[in-house]
């Protein structure tokens, strides 16, 4: 498999990840929208990472994965973002730790946070995408 195949592979995940969340928000199952919402950000992220550097960091932590991302890119946009968002992004990851080894739950206004934080962030990614494209 091509670089650009598994990149597309992490994007379609990502997507795929995204709608579940949405699904299970609809369905009430707040926990696991957060979850998936997570997961999706993630793996956009290092669909974007691999993209851009030809590596996906080992890091789960999506605050970590968009500051390797900026120090790759030096998108303003990117930092901004993550500056204005950094409580939404820490519910995010803590949604993937909580799933596996806590008792915490999340409620419809947390799920309905997470997806949209994640849209945002699949939004700047997108652009970088689209530079990366123009330029190499």
């Amino acid at each position: 498999m091509s670089s650009m195949d598994e990149v597309e592979l992490l994007v379609q995940r990502a997507k795929n990840f995204l709608d579940a969340a949405k699904d299970r928000l609809l369905k009430g199952d707040y926990d696991l929208a957060c979850f998936l919402a997570e997961q999706a950000v993630q793996l956009y992220l290092k669909a974007a990472l691999l993209h851009h550097t030809g590596e996906i960091p080992r890091s789960h932590s999506i605050r970590t994965l968009i500051s390797v991302l900026f120090d790759s890119t030096k998108d303003k946009e990117l930092l901004e973002f993550s500056k204005k968002n950094r409580l939404t992004l820490r519910l995010l990851e803590h949604a993937y730790i909580a799933s596996r080894y806590l008792f915490d739950r999340f409620d419809k206004d947390d799920a309905e946070e997470a997806i949209k934080v994640a849209e945002k962030v699949f939004n700047v990614v997108q652009k970088l995408f689209e530079n990366i494209n123009e330029t190499g």
